[in-house]
């Protein structure tokens, strides 16, 4: 299998997961009053399966997508950011979300933060 045509180097993740903490960070650490989770690990089979529902949930001859939101728990937890992973009905930036697919969450998330 050959690399997607839209992966990045290592170096340029560190540099747009660097430039995220310098201009995003410190503005949330400073608003919670603590730092906050910003990396969310999911199996490849936990995201497999995630897939294959969408592609058996969107009916023949789709193009479906999957829209990543960025989100944070309530008060009530101790958890702080999360992200959710929602079905879209197609690939282009005004596709609109499968609401008939739930999304997926529950990811682990990094805490303390772990840089790239």
């Amino acid at each position: 299998m050959s690399k997607p045509s839209n992966c990045i180097t290592v170096a340029e993740a560190r540099q747009l997961q660097n430039n995220w903490v310098a201009t995003r960070a410190v503005d949330i650490e400073r608003a919670q009053g603590s730092p906050d989770a910003r990396e969310f690990l999911f199996s490849v089979a936990e995201l497999q399966q995630f897939l294959d529902y969408i592609n058996a949930g969107s009916g023949m001859g789709a193009q479906p997508g999957v829209r990543i939101y960025f989100a944070a728990y309530d008060n009530a937890t101790n958890d702080k950011a999360t992200v959710f992973l929602a079905p879209t009905n197609g690939i282009t930036p005004g596709s609109p979300n499968n609401y008939n697919l739930e999304p997926l969450n529950q990811g682990i998330s990094g805490f303390p933060p772990k840089n790239y």
